[in-house]
């Protein structure tokens, strides 16, 4: 054995060290020999490899495992499932590696990149917060340079969103842009921007939330691919949108005064779906009365045009006697409804007397309630 196996040293190690510098720190003796060690190691090769020989056909099995390790190694690169390898020849796009055990030439030959293409990667906006966090409300910081925004009727609002993405076209996102995710970020706050710009502040923070997000993110695509980076914008969603925390409570009661106003108008308006229908119908009597009436005196013209020519006929054949005929129905109707005294000066010279039997057949009235 390379080493001495005496009891006297207490240990393992030839000299009674602790291990294979000799003595243990803190012990006497002298410091050991470089050459003694590497002397020491080759006894122990030697003595693992049979024949104690470092030569023949083993020597060449060891450098033919060698050779093929560096080889496979050398030669070979694994790509995740999340990952699309992107090999470089002297700096110079060649292909693509797909997920997987890949072979190419070795460095400085060949490069591989191998971006994560699968990876949805998510960028805030006018916010940090920790995603991990389950309350997003303890950890989330404004960052009021990126929020604040001028709307198209010159009011400031408040708007945080968070912009998701992953890489469409992994050559491109490595060498198009030179840092991709400050241009998302950059790209996602411009075109924002340029929305939040064209809107007024009333539809932004009610109704028009999913348009403006629509339009945030087909802009930022348009602008991304102009740019040709490789990138596909998946969502654009906004976390808060409201007016500056200094005016917030004058917003409100703004919007208070506004709902109030809806609310006078729909009662006015259900006022005139009521009173228009009932004023048409009135207007409506009033005009078939009045057609009515005018109907009836046109045939009332009619009836009296025709009995005066009638009548008329009548007196062209006998004129004195319908003259007389005329003047009895004209009197008669005239004292109908008067008192009459007769005075007849040819025979009694003096007035007639003249029983009123009608006033006989009236009905006394009734005596008044004493109180």
């Amino acid at each position: 054995m390379p080493w001495s196996n005496q009891s006297g040293g207490g240990g393992g190690w030839k000299g009674g060290g602790g291990g294979p510098w000799g003595q243990r720190p803190g012990s006497s003796g002298q410091q050991p020999d470089l050459e003694e060690i590497l002397r020491r190691s080759q006894d122990r090769l030697r003595a693992a490899i049979p024949g104690g020989r470092m030569g023949g056909p083993f020597v060449v099995l060891i450098a033919v495992a060698a050779i093929a390790l560096i080889g496979f190694f050398g030669f070979t690169v694994r790509v995740n499932p999340e990952e699309l390898g992107v090999v470089l020849r002297f700096g110079k796009f060649v292909r693509l590696l797909t997920p997987g055990i890949n072979f190419r030439w070795p460095y400085p030959i060949e490069v591989v990149e191998v971006p994560k293409v699968t990876r949805v990667n998510r960028i805030e906006l006018g916010m940090r917060g920790s995603a991990d966090s389950r309350d997003a409300s303890s950890t989330t910081r404004e960052v009021p340079e990126e929020s604040l925004m001028l709307t198209g009727d010159e009011n400031i609002v408040d708007v945080d969103f968070v912009v998701f993405w992953q890489i469409s076209n992994a050559p491109d996102f490595l060498f198009n842009i030179e840092n991709p995710e400050a241009t998302v970020k950059d790209v996602a706050e411009s075109a924002m921007r340029e929305i939040v710009g064209q809107s007024d502040i009333e539809p932004i923070l009610t109704e028009a939330r999913a348009k403006t997000e629509a339009a945030a993110q087909a802009l930022m695509q348009k602008t991304l691919d102009s740019y040709g980076a490789g990138v596909q914008v998946t969502q654009v969603q906004l976390q808060k949108v409201d007016p500056p925390a200094q005016v917030i409570d004058s917003y409100r009661d703004v919007q208070a005064a506004r709902a109030d106003q809806e609310r006078l108008q729909n009662e006015a308006e259900a006022y005139a779906n009521r009173i228009i229908p009932e004023a048409k119908g009135e207007a409506e009597r009033i005009l078939q009365a009045a057609q009515g009436y005018r109907d009836k005196v046109v045939a009332e013209a009619k009836g009296e045009a025709d009995r005066f020519l009638k009548v008329y006929e009548q007196y062209k054949k006998s004129p004195d006697v319908t003259r007389k005929r005329i003047f009895i129905e004209t009197m008669e109707h005239v004292l109908a409804d008067t008192d009459k005294v007769i005075v007849d000066d040819k025979n009694g010279r003096g007035v007639v007397p003249y029983l009123p039997l009608s006033e006989f057949s009236k009905k006394p009235a009734a005596p008044e309630a004493q109180p």
